[in-house]
């Protein structure tokens, strides 16, 4: 009998422009969705104060002593742009911030942690999720999106929970990113594009995906119309 193909399958095509010979897995072509208009998905409004990520990073590093040459080097971006990120000017994207968090020795949700009491259990209210914006790449141009952490007063949390809203518009930078742990999207609205190691792979309205986060991936909008996603990331062990 003959196994059923998983609908990622038939989203995923590779990277390389090279043509594909009977050793290459040929790409399907997209019928889903075909002919209809994408749909907008809005981000949130900013109103809420963001959370102050660049003074609990200068300051972690400063007690650690460590340099922001030292920090540029784990992360992949500039002094100028680490510099940047502690002033509030910028803000980092979360596989950056992953790493800034281990080469000073945090975990992630340090930075979205509420100086309130900790609690066993926690709920956060949609008008309360404080949105992290001017999102940066390593280029010093837009990471193309924003995002909301999803939990702020568990501590040493084993999941870390976000919701990213995805920019149509980001397309032209495609750098990848990597990170310590293990993560999973689910696309809550519109449409996107994962990028993995050598591989593209279409999300739409209600796949999911996981995956090993320290594989080079970048998430992207598809179809014009941006995307809502829940990521979920994990500690490793």
């Amino acid at each position: 009998m003959r196994r059923p193909r998983s609908p990622l399958s038939e989203s995923r095509t590779p990277l390389s422009t090279e043509k594909n010979d009977k050793n290459h897995r040929r790409p399907v072509p997209e019928t889903r969705g075909r002919g209809r208009r994408a749909r907008a998905v809005a981000a949130p409004d900013p109103g809420i104060e963001e959370f102050n990520i660049g003074a609990k990073i200068k300051a972690l590093r400063q007690a650690r002593r460590k340099t922001l040459q030292e920090v540029a080097d784990e992360t992949g971006f500039s002094p100028a742009l680490i510099s940047q990120i502690e002033n509030n000017n910028v803000s980092p994207p979360i596989a950056t911030l992953s790493r800034i968090a281990k080469v000073l020795g945090v975990r992630v949700g340090y930075f979205f942690r509420d100086e309130g009491p900790e609690a066993s259990y926690e709920v956060v209210r949609r008008e309360d999720r404080p949105v992290v914006t001017r999102v940066i790449s390593r280029t010093g141009g837009k990471h193309g999106y924003v995002y909301q952490a999803l939990t702020q007063r568990k501590r040493d949390k084993i999941m870390e929970p976000f919701l990213l809203y995805v920019d149509p518009g980001m397309r032209e930078e495609e750098s990848q990113y990597s990170h310590e742990g293990e993560e999973f999207l689910l696309i809550l609205e519109g449409e996107a594009e994962l990028l993995i190691e050598n591989e593209r792979i279409v999300l739409r309205e209600g796949d999911c995906v996981y995956f090993e986060s320290n594989l080079r991936h970048r998430l992207l909008a598809h179809g014009g119309g941006g995307a809502k996603v829940l990521a979920v990331l994990a500690k490793g062990p």
